[in-house]
């Protein structure tokens, strides 16, 4: 270590990117000795408060990670929002990812609270290790530290994504109706958005299978002979885990939440050229119930039922 300076306190929102770079970053963190502290789950008063702070047009899940953000204030030194850009020339993020940062600067400028960045954008010289190395070296720590603090961590990433790809295959080889979710690892772990959709369908005697959940590599090469034009890298994912499991799957459903784009786009794209499997399209926003999503999921699994009895 550089100096002899104390450790700052390191705050993580528990939104966004935290469901799918979490681990990555809390291994970082810990392999460095740097002490973190996590937002509480989602839960409606986080989803007001965010929503109270964000501008109409905001997505809902940006509204959350507001809320996540307003949770930590007081209970760190510095607030993490990593900026997200590209990693590498085909793979890019939605502009939400890139000015996450800037956005939470400025919603929270009157509260003189400390952020902590990293630029991941490899198209401009910042590829993930230097990234995170160049984030060691703020906190204080060597570039070599900060590297191997890097390389640890990519490789718990690795195991955790594996060991998750194994309980999808684990779970299709499971008895009982199989339903595929196509959408982002921010709605479906989050246990205010996704969770009760999971639980309903685990307590109505069908299997939850997640097509983020799936070989990223094997994912984007499925989507490029699908669609060579998708844009956004995790749209890409979700194409591709969807195509990759929807022949072993008895129906899917299409989960985004309001207005997000690049979802809208996926969703329309997928809606219009898969003809055989039921698809239940459900878009979530701030005022969407409990009570109307089991309607609909209620009736779609009624569906899948009479189809397959009416094929038998």
């Amino acid at each position: 270590m550089i100096d002899m300076k104390p450790l700052p306190v390191i705050g993580i929102p528990r939104a966004l990117l935290y469901y799918r770079s979490g681990t990555l970053w809390k291994a970082f963190f810990e392999a460095m000795g740097v002490p973190v502290v996590l937002s509480p789950p989602t839960s409606r008063e986080i989803l007001d408060i965010g929503s109270s702070l964000a501008v109409d047009e905001t997505c809902l899940s940006a509204k959350i990670f507001i809320g996540h953000v307003r949770s930590l204030l007081g209970t760190c030194d510095r607030i993490f929002v990593p900026r997200y850009s590209s990693f590498q020339r085909s793979e890019l993020f939605c502009t939400r990812f890139e000015g996450l940062y800037d956005q939470m600067r400025n919603v929270f400028r009157a509260d003189q609270h400390r952020f902590l960045c990293c630029n991941v954008d490899a198209l401009n010289g910042s590829p993930e290790e230097s990234a995170f190395t160049e984030l060691g070296k703020e906190l204080g720590f060597s570039a070599q530290q900060s590297r191997d603090a890097w390389r640890r961590a990519k490789k718990a990433e690795t195991d955790e994504r594996k060991r998750l790809c194994r309980l999808q295959e684990e779970a299709l080889r499971a008895p009982g109706m199989k339903i595929l979710l196509t959408g982002h690892p921010y709605i479906l772990s989050d246990p205010y958005l996704g969770k009760p959709i999971l639980d309903y369908l685990r307590s109505n005697g069908a299997v939850p299978i997640r097509a983020d959940e799936t070989d990223r590599e094997a994912a984007k090469k499925a989507c490029a002979r699908f669609s060579p034009t998708c844009r956004w890298v995790m749209n890409e994912e979700l194409i591709g885990g969807t195509l990759l499991r929807k022949d072993r799957a008895d129906g899917l459903i299409l989960l985004s939440a309001f207005p997000c784009g690049p979802d809208s786009m996926t969703n329309e794209l997928l809606t219009r050229r898969l003809h055989d499997i039921p698809i239940l399209n459900l878009v979530l926003d701030a005022q969407t119930g409990t009570a109307g999503i089991e309607t609909r999921l209620e009736s779609f699994l009624d569906i899948i039922q009479f189809k397959q009895g009416a094929e038998q």
